[in-house]
């Protein structure tokens, strides 16, 4: 079984398992069918690699997907349970198209699929497009391909070879001692961080770490404030010097300081920015739409250059590609590295905040300041019945006061302020991003914003 509300615009998501079940281990066989069609996997490498995260139906839907592969003779290497960036370095080293089972920051009745090329490089839209086509076709056949010979899957444990390559991309080696909270929300952090930090010398404090894709504590999604209060109390009853919270793929990274305040995901992206300007001048930085103006500053100030993608990470790795940049930061904790294929991993931006911090007296909090120059509402999300309708709403509403344009939903542009509405690539809602130089002008935007958005629900 499959539903057309699974197929997002970066990915594969939706309900697994249940009354309301939106696909299955039919579909998802179906899918390893189309993706290997779609991909000419059978002439070209003919073979992908496989990993999955703890969710309950990982297991039963990625053997689903590698037997509907192999079905058509394509070979399957299956690295097992894995986070999203742990996949991206097996597509990186073996040179062999990725599948990833995960929802990532969903709930435990969701699962997904993202999908990579060769080198970790991101699938294109209309690809996605055709594996959604050639599956419903499949389905609607109810047969399975014939003629072929049966494709093999061998088993690969790439995780230490993972967490070796991480290691070497960032210099730890002469940081003064810390302590590190991280929380893994019983996701795949608690596989990986074990095995990255046992080379690294510092006092770890695990929060959450068993694997549990039913996420007994809290919900896998670091954007929302209410999943980082248990690290946020942890750093302060142990006296950290920072914490790492990640989401259930462990792909994105929260850096939380020394008092328990968290740090803006943009403030991140300045920070790396800026160390990898200083090691590579004049390098291009990615981000996107509704990343905080202080990148753009930053970036300019070192002497470097951005270029603005879309929000998602299959357009941010392509931007990333097209313009060979050095790194490349999003608003909601993806960091893109060209080390690392140019695709995104919360490990390695972690092991960046650490070295930098570790090679500094300073606590974060103090460390951070001279990137924190705006006030932002983080993101609030609203549900409503035409996007587009509410959306040109909102602009005819700041007709005179700013420039409003849809280069990804409707971004707003004031001299010191922006409002960016969009619709979600990944659920059914309309996400607001406000931001203004002073804090009582963004409280003013996104109060009148939401008034707009919320008032005819």
């Amino acid at each position: 079984m499959l539903t057309q509300e699974i197929f997002k615009a970066n990915d594969i998501r939706g309900l697994a398992g249940g009354p309301d079940a939106q696909w299955d281990a039919d579909g998802a066989y179906a899918l390893g069918v189309a993706f290997v069609e779609t991909l000419d996997l059978f002439r070209a490498e003919k073979a992908f690699v496989l990993g999955r995260d703890m969710r309950e139906t990982g297991e039963e839907l990625s053997e689903a997907f590698a037997r509907g592969a192999m079905s058509l003779g394509v070979d399957v290497v299956d690295i097992g349970l894995s986070s999203t960036d742990q996949l991206w370095y097996a597509s990186g080293r073996l040179e062999l198209p990725g599948v990833m089972f995960t929802a990532s920051h969903n709930p435990a009745s969701y699962n997904g699929i993202k999908f990579c090329l060769s080198g970790a490089r991101p699938v294109r839209p209309n690809q996605l497009i055709d594996i959604a086509r050639r599956a419903f076709d499949f389905e609607a056949r109810h047969n399975s391909p014939t003629g072929r010979t049966l494709g093999r899957m061998r088993q690969q444990d790439l995780l230490q070879p993972y967490a070796e390559h991480i290691r070497s991309l960032v210099d730890t080696s002469g940081i003064r001692p810390l302590k590190v909270v991280v929380d893994a929300g019983n996701g795949m952090a608690g596989h990986t961080v074990p095995v990255v930090f046992s080379g690294i010398d510092c006092e770890l404090i695990g929060l959450f770490m068993e694997l549990d894709g039913s996420f007994p504590n809290h919900q896998p999604n670091p954007l929302e404030p209410e999943n980082l209060v248990d690290a946020q109390r942890a750093v302060r009853e142990h006296g950290a010097d920072l914490a790492l919270v990640f989401d259930g793929d462990a792909d994105r990274c929260f850096i939380i300081d020394e008092t328990g305040q968290v740090v803006n995901p943009s403030v991140v992206t300045a920070l790396i920015a800026s160390q990898e300007l200083a090691r590579e001048p004049g390098a291009t930085i990615v981000i996107n739409t509704i990343t905080s103006r202080t990148v753009k500053e930053v970036v300019e100030e070192e002497g470097g250059h951005t270029v603005i993608s879309r929000v998602g990470h299959t357009y941010v790795k392509a931007a990333m590609a097209e313009h060979d940049a050095v790194f490349g930061g999003e608003h909601s904790a993806h960091y893109y590295f060209r080390e690392f294929w140019g695709a995104d991993t919360g490990m390695l931006a972690g092991l960046h905040v650490l070295a930098m911090l570790g090679n500094t007296d300073e606590p974060l909090s103090h460390l951070v300041q001279r990137f924190d120059r705006y006030a932002n509402s983080g993101e609030i999300n609203s549900t409503v019945a035409d996007a587009q309708k509410t959306m040109n709403r909102v602009a005819a509403a700041f007709d005179g006061r700013g420039h409003a344009h849809f280069p990804d939903g409707l971004l707003v542009e004031g001299d010191d302020w922006w409002v960016n509405l969009r619709p979600s690539n990944t659920e059914p809602l309309l996400r607001l991003n406000v931001e203004a130089r002073q804090p009582e002008h963004m409280a003013e935007l996104r109060d009148e914003v939401l008034e707009l958005v919320r008032g005819e629900r």
